[in-house]
């Protein structure tokens, strides 16, 4: 039994009604196995701009790095998304947030429930046993580069920049992963135009040596993303940059069906930080029909990885599991077949997640 201190941070859209199902979900886990889990909530992204006019206070990053774990929403507004001139916007929070808790890896594990096979257009027998496990390097690329105007604002620019050092700490935790799963790792890089991506390279080519039991292939990311759509069960774990990962994990959620069944961990040296892979979604904002499938794995990782409690996570999992086997979904990952009684709205699939724990 154990005492966990664990900090919500809804964000913005739906993210404020998939955190509230996972944390449902986190509160049934301490009833059933006797932990106790203690909460409290911080502003991030567009909420935090309304109500301080920053994306995220300093008040927010303090309980962060006080709390053992954080399940986080998401982030985004439709006001900035076609406002370039602003200058200040929610993601500048997600991007600080990483920075500053030192949060490198985002781990996104890409694994297909064999029930949802047909919610994906990709062919049911290129996807059955796909299971692939990606590490995207969150801290640097152009995302944390210097970025500007010149030539009186008619010529931007954005610089990708990698240290030897960044490259290498993201490599071993994706080797270290590939010697618990079937020992392969896929490096994605641009080797053959871009200089961060030929230091990338030569890092993974040096480091591979250290690890003779894992098959190493090296894939540009254009190929990988050909890849991905042809045969997605050749992938293992693959590693790359912060931009290919962002790009490639958001075209492999077409192979879980949804990316609201997408969940991610992102771990650094410190407090770790748990949130479905998908956006804020405000289009359907208020509506009661996003999937806090994502919210609840990602609360799975959260019980696995910063709390070391593999059992409580695996009965997650095997909630969500029997939820879809029994044939209940929510509209992003139904079909035309799906008959209208079993087509569940947030709180309701919450329910009977709740009900198989």
């Amino acid at each position: 039994m154990a005492t966990k201190h664990i900090l919500i941070v809804p964000g913005d859209g739906i993210g404020q009604e998939v955190t509230a199902v996972g944390k449902k979900v986190l509160d049934k886990i301490a009833a059933r196995f006797g932990h106790t889990f203690t909460y409290d909530e911080a502003l991030v992204g567009h909420a935090a701009i309304e109500a301080t006019g920053n994306p995220l206070p300093d008040e927010s990053l303090a309980k962060m790095r006080a709390s053992d774990a954080v399940l986080f929403g998401a982030v985004g507004h439709p006001k900035y998304d076609n406002d370039p001139s602003a200058k200040v916007r929610p993601e500048q929070g997600l991007l600080r947030m990483r920075k500053e808790l030192g949060l490198y890896a985002n781990l996104r594990p890409i694994k297909l429930f064999d029930e949802l096979l047909d919610a994906s257009s990709i062919k049911p027998e290129i996807l059955k046993g796909a299971d692939i496990l990606f590490f995207r390097e969150l801290t640097g690329d152009i995302y944390f580069g210097e970025k500007g105007r010149k030539n009186d604002g008619d010529t931007a620019f954005d610089i990708a920049e990698y240290s030897r050092f960044e490259v290498e700490r993201i490599a071993r935790k994706a080797f270290e992963a590939a010697r618990t799963r079937r020992k392969k790792l896929c490096s994605v890089d641009k080797a053959n135009v871009i200089e961060t991506s030929r230091l990338w390279r030569e890092v993974i080519q040096k480091i591979a040596p250290e690890y003779p039991d894992v098959e190493v292939e090296h894939q540009f990311v254009d190929a990988t993303a050909m890849l991905l759509i042809k045969d997605p069960r050749r992938f293992d774990v693959v590693v790359t940059a912060n931009l290919f990962g962002d790009i490639l994990t958001d075209e492999a959620s077409q192979i879980a069906g949804s990316m609201g069944m997408l969940a991610s961990a992102s771990i650094g040296d410190g407090t770790g930080v748990y949130e479905p892979i998908h956006g804020s979604a405000h289009d359907i904002t208020g509506k009661g029909v996003a999937n806090p499938l994502a919210s609840i794995l990602s609360a799975a990782l959260l019980l696995d990885i910063s709390f070391g409690m593999k059992a409580e996570s695996n009965a997650v999992i095997h909630a969500v599991d029997q939820v879809l086997k029994a044939g209940f979904r929510t509209r992003d990952i139904a079909n035309p077949q799906t008959p209208a009684h079993m087509i569940k709205g947030t709180d309701a699939i919450g329910e009977e997640v709740l009900k198989q724990l």
